[in-house]
């Protein structure tokens, strides 16, 4: 007889005939590590409850937006006392004056920003704006980098288009991929050859200032430096993709940590709360060609959506007073004891972090690009992946995604999750 089906089971059944694939984003339907997604049903600090009564230790943090851990207080209250007053209005509120303000102040690269939905939204924005402002209409991104599903974006892309193992997405014209062109990442010198060939047909070269959709993967000396003096000796822009990174290495984000200034600079996630909101922003020069500033459109009905303005004013009050040091220390040393648990089982793994992000790539080789990412072993990150999450701790389904801690993360999380860690490794070992 075979075992009754979970409630999860159940609703994935259910949306598979609803929703492409059961799902509204493809890496939640587990297709990277195989079996069937847990639909959660409530979350509190550093846990997430399925709708079978499961509680798991979440290092997802809703794709690494909350840096607070899940229902923080004093966010819940701002979002509750923004929805007794209307949840949207079509006109401007005082709460995006403020949101953008806070902004401004913490990431000294943004004179003026442009509040806008979702991450796809803020990328797709910045190289418009990049391509009015030189006149020019070639993108550079790098292998491995994921800046959202615009077209212009989704040449050898990372995230969800990494862990499915397609090049790209049908639908995009040819026309619109020849404007782009893809380069490895922390490879300066192919930087240097393509500029050679092509810079004074290049807008803007776009990179996640520390990848972290392909796993996380760091900026190596001097490789972001770099860019910065190609771009700007070559008369392209520079833009930053803090998507992930903004808020998350600090509260000015990774170009503060490592004293660059793009011109454009992209955000999501933390600053809205865990509700929609993006933004992108940088010099006077640049936004001011913006509408209805300037002739560059863009609109959005929800964008600065008062709730989750207001969601995101309230965590970077929070984020204002919080500890970066002691997060990063933190994980540090989880991942530090990850690490032995690893070597005590006698299982390669490669850690790379970043600040309170990080990654277990499953080779004894250095990840230090898109390459060597691939070469990591994606079908033993799976059975980890599972025996970790039958230990009731809530990992990336992909072996192409970054870890997160958050705020909310305590000693008593990070121990059972070593401890968890301990016999997955073991078990892996001996399979």
């Amino acid at each position: 007889m075979s075992p009754p089906r979970t409630h999860s089971q159940a609703l994935f059944e259910a949306a598979r005939a609803l929703m492409p694939g059961g799902v509204n984003s493809p890496v939640r339907a587990f297709l990277g590590v195989g079996g069937e997604p847990r639909f959660i049903a409530r979350a509190s600090g550093a846990r997430i409850t399925d709708v079978d009564g499961h509680t798991f230790i979440d290092y997802v943090c809703s794709w690494g937006a909350l840096i607070l851990g899940h229902a923080h207080p004093r966010v819940v209250r701002a979002v509750q006392h923004a929805a007794a007053r209307g949840t949207s209005y079509g006109a401007p509120t005082a709460v995006e004056v403020e949101l953008a303000r806070r902004i401004i102040a913490a990431i000294p690269s943004i004179r003026k920003v442009r509040l806008v939905n979702s991450g796809t939204e803020a990328t797709m924005s910045a190289v418009r704006l990049a391509r009015a402002a030189t006149g020019r209409d070639l993108l550079v991104k790098f292998d491995g980098c994921y800046h959202g599903h615009a077209d212009s974006m989704l040449v050898a892309a990372g995230s969800g288009v990494a862990t499915f193992g397609i090049p790209g997405s049908p639908g995009v014209p040819e026309a619109t991929a020849g404007l782009t062109r893809s380069l490895p990442y922390n490879d300066l010198e192919s930087v240097r050859r393509l500029f050679a060939a092509e810079g004074g047909a290049i807008a803007a070269v776009i990179v996640e200032p520390v990848a972290a959709n392909m796993g996380v993967v760091p900026p190596a000396p001097g490789f972001l430096e770099g860019l910065r003096e190609i771009t700007r000796a070559a008369g392209a822009l520079l833009i930053f993709d803090e998507v992930i990174t903004g808020f998350r290495l600090g509260l000015g984000g990774a170009q503060a940590r490592y004293g660059l200034a793009p011109d454009l600079t992209c955000l999501g996630k933390i600053i809205g709360g865990g509700l929609p909101l993006a933004a992108y922003g940088g010099r006077e020069d640049l936004m001011s060609l913006v509408s209805p500033e300037g002739p560059v459109y863009q609109a959005g009905t929800l964008s600065g959506n008062p709730l989750a303005a207001a969601a995101g004013v309230e965590t970077l009050k929070i984020l204002d007073h919080a500890d970066y040091d002691l997060l990063d220390k933190r994980t540090a040393s989880l991942v530090d004891a990850l690490a032995e648990a690893a070597r005590e089982a006698s299982v390669e793994v490669t850690w790379n972090r970043a600040g309170s992000l990080f990654t277990g790539f499953f080779t004894a080789a250095p990840v230090t690009d898109y390459a060597s990412v691939k070469r990591a072993d994606a079908g033993r990150y799976a059975a980890y992946f599972h025996d970790m999450l039958n230990r009731r701790v809530y990992l990336a389904p992909s072996a192409f995604e970054a870890a997160f801690v958050s705020i909310a993360h305590e000693d008593r999380d990070l121990e059972q999750t070593i401890k968890a860690a301990r016999k997955a490794f073991k078990a892996l070992a001996a399979a």
